[in-house]
């Protein structure tokens, strides 16, 4: 059975900080982190990412529950093809690009394969 690999990585872009989690050669945010890489709201962030999945993407294969501590209950985490379908949305650079170059490389193949294969 493959291990899977989980890493965190610091996206820096445009002023924006983040701790990213990469976990199986993909990113994945929480709406806070999306939030703050947009620039937008966390309400805004909801809403889209509920569109998303209306409109585009299947929930499913695209978001995962996961704990973190010190929290009562389980938080979403969104892949990213679902970060960049709602940076699409809210007209964010930081979401159009994803310029850090260890993601970008790392996330690319992944991402048009997940893109081809998306239902």
């Amino acid at each position: 059975m493959k291990e899977k690999k989980n890493e965190i990585i610091l996206f820096e872009n445009q002023g924006v900080k983040l701790e990213v989690n990469m976990q199986d050669e993909t990113v994945w945010l929480m709406q806070q982190q999306m939030a703050e890489l947009f620039g937008r709201d966390v309400k805004t962030i909801s809403k889209h990412i509920i569109n998303v999945f209306k409109e585009e993407l299947n929930e499913k294969s695209n978001s995962q529950k996961m704990r973190i501590a010190n929290s009562d209950k389980p938080v979403s985490i969104y892949n990213l093809v679902t970060i960049i379908s709602v940076g699409y949305r809210v007209k964010s650079k930081n979401g159009i690009y994803l310029e850090n170059g260890r993601i970008r490389k790392r996330c690319d193949y992944r991402f048009s394969n997940e893109l081809l294969n998306n239902d």
